[in-house]
């Protein structure tokens, strides 16, 4: 996979920190052989008391703008980078559905963070067409190609 060879080719330990993918993303790394030398951990952080106790990410800003948000995508993944030894670290927070949206943050609606040592912390933000299934895959393959521009860059 391009991710674990960009990742090698930097010297890069990559953690994964998922709440809409619950740990997709690490497990698509994982499936392939040998990539120990390259993934570092993955933080499965579903609740908001995860993201806060796992990760970090301050209660007063989940409760300002949601955890669907920017702001808390990029506290994710820099708190991946701040709770690991990675130097690289990728952050996935959405609504898979079928419940769940509103007007403002529609079902599919995804942010993708990835934090890098020494860089700034990039983010994209998506709405995906599908069910929940199609949402998931969707956020985890665009987390994979995020992960592997940073890595790249």
């Amino acid at each position: 996979m391009q991710v674990l060879a960009a990742c090698r080719r930097n010297r890069l330990k990559l953690a994964t920190a998922e709440s809409c993918t619950g740990g997709m993303v690490a497990a698509a790394l994982t499936d392939i052989a040998g990539s120990s030398d390259v993934v570092e951990r993955g933080f499965v952080v579903y609740s908001n008391q995860a993201k806060t106790e796992m990760l970090g990410v301050p209660p007063a800003l989940i409760e300002r703008v949601g955890a669907v948000s920017e702001e808390v995508a990029r506290a994710m993944a820099e708190g991946g980078l701040a709770h690991s030894g990675a130097e690289i670290c990728v952050a996935i927070t959405g609504i898979a559905g079928p419940g769940g949206g509103t007007q403002t943050k529609p079902v599919g609606l995804v942010h993708i963070a990835c934090a890098r040592k020494g860089r700034g912390t990039v983010h994209e933000r998506h709405v995906f067409p599908g069910d929940r299934a199609a949402v998931r895959e969707a956020s985890a393959v665009s987390a994979l190609e995020l992960v592997q521009q940073c890595a790249s860059g």
